[in-house]
């Protein structure tokens, strides 16, 4: 049974990260407002770019003269990961459910006996995949110190990525991020960026049954925004991570915040029923030896 003093240390110890814990979610709740602004503002702009990428590019359903970044190489035997993920911890399971889903993704396609290569954008996606796939990652990117993440980051890979794509070294590129819905929910997402593909929304006429005058052509749009939107998704997704990563953050340090109380209480009921105990023990003592004069 561990001492008095021993059990005073203990609960010292456990107030000191309660304040380190309850400190981390008020800065974190502090940065989570601009960062959702920041995501929801993206959201938006990268939607209306895939649209119109949509409209212009249905002129090329069917062709075999569609630009590479739309219609692909015509393989699909190289597959390429870009894994964004947060640079520091202590926000739950946020990090681990981005890796986790690239993780199965990055496994089907080896059983498949496809070639697989990866990117990791954030220091905990390298932590968790380096394991299994050391020899995949061919690149780590970090923005530890990046203090607000701006287009021109985002601009930086996709030029990496687009520059691998012309020197031929794979076939299809996926985004691995964590949708920001709420502060208790990220919602992990896998997104194939390269060849471009677009979902239709639900409601939403069919781009390829209307008919559109564009100028200039459709090769020179698309031209200009197929690479384009590379950087532009891969600039929602590192938002949509740092809206997720604070809201997680927030919501882990309130639940330690929590647990952290719980185990004072019952460390200051030990304490209590320990001393209480010793108390006792000394007052019979001392009545012993007076009865026995």
């Amino acid at each position: 049974m561990a001492s008095l003093k021993d059990l005073k240390n203990r609960i010292d110890s456990v107030k000191s990260t309660q304040k380190i814990t309850r400190a981390m979610q008020m800065v974190a709740a502090a940065k989570l407002r601009k960062a959702q602004e920041r995501a929801e503002a993206a959201r938006p702009y990268a939607e209306r770019m895939d649209k119109v990428l949509a409209g212009v590019s249905a002129a090329y359903a069917g062709r075999d003269d569609a630009p590479k970044l739309l219609g692909g190489t015509g393989k699909d035997q190289v597959h390429l990961l870009i894994v964004a993920t947060a640079e520091r911890g202590l926000c739950g399971g946020f990090n681990s459910s981005i890796a986790r889903k690239a993780r199965a993704h990055a496994q089907n396609l080896q059983k498949a006996g496809k070639t697989v290569k990866i990117i990791c954008v954030g220091k905990k996606g390298h932590d968790a995949l380096k394991r299994l796939f050391e020899k995949e990652i061919i690149e780590a990117i970090t923005l530890r110190e990046v203090k607000v993440i701006g287009y021109s980051n985002a601009a930086e890979i996709g030029e990496k990525i687009l520059a691998l794509f012309d020197a031929e070294e794979f076939d299809v590129a996926t985004l691995f991020y964590s949708k920001f819905e709420s502060v208790l929910s990220q919602v992990p997402q896998a997104q194939q960026i390269i060849p471009a593909s677009f979902e239709k929304s639900e409601g939403e006429e069919d781009a390829a049954s209307l008919t559109y005058d564009y100028e200039p052509g459709e090769d020179e749009i698309l031209a200009d925004l197929l690479p384009r939107n590379i950087s532009v998704q891969i600039f929602r997704a590192l938002l949509e991570n740092g809206a997720g990563e604070m809201g997680a953050k927030m919501s882990a340090m309130d639940s330690a915040t929590r647990n952290a109380g719980d185990m004072i209480d019952a460390l200051a009921l030990s304490y209590n029923r320990q001393r209480q105990a010793q108390i006792t023990k000394e007052l019979i003592e001392i009545i012993s030896g007076a009865e026995a004069l």
